[in-house]
């Protein structure tokens, strides 16, 4: 444990925000998964939540939980089977 009063600080809020980017992340595979499923069953609500999921991608990415490549990689994953599942 540290023994500076601002490293004190430091460790609580970096620890508040690990839990906020877990949360995050989370939510984010999730919404990813359920997508996924909606697609590999044909459904037709599948490209409203391919947009969920990629609503949820590009929050995860502005707040800065996953990189920007990695955002754009699976926004083209789930993109691309979708389009595969609809024919396009």
């Amino acid at each position: 444990m540290a023994n500076i009063k601002s490293q004190k600080k430091r460790i609580r809020t970096s620890e508040k925000q690990r839990q906020r980017n877990v949360a995050q992340r989370s939510k984010m595979k999730t919404m990813e998964k359920r997508a996924i499923v909606t697609i590999s069953a044909g459904s037709a609500e599948a490209a409203a939540e391919v947009n969920a999921a990629i609503a949820a991608i590009d929050r995860a990415c502005s707040k800065g939980v996953i990189h920007g490549n990695q955002a754009a990689r699976r926004k083209s994953i789930l993109q691309k089977s979708l389009n595969r599942m609809t024919g396009e």
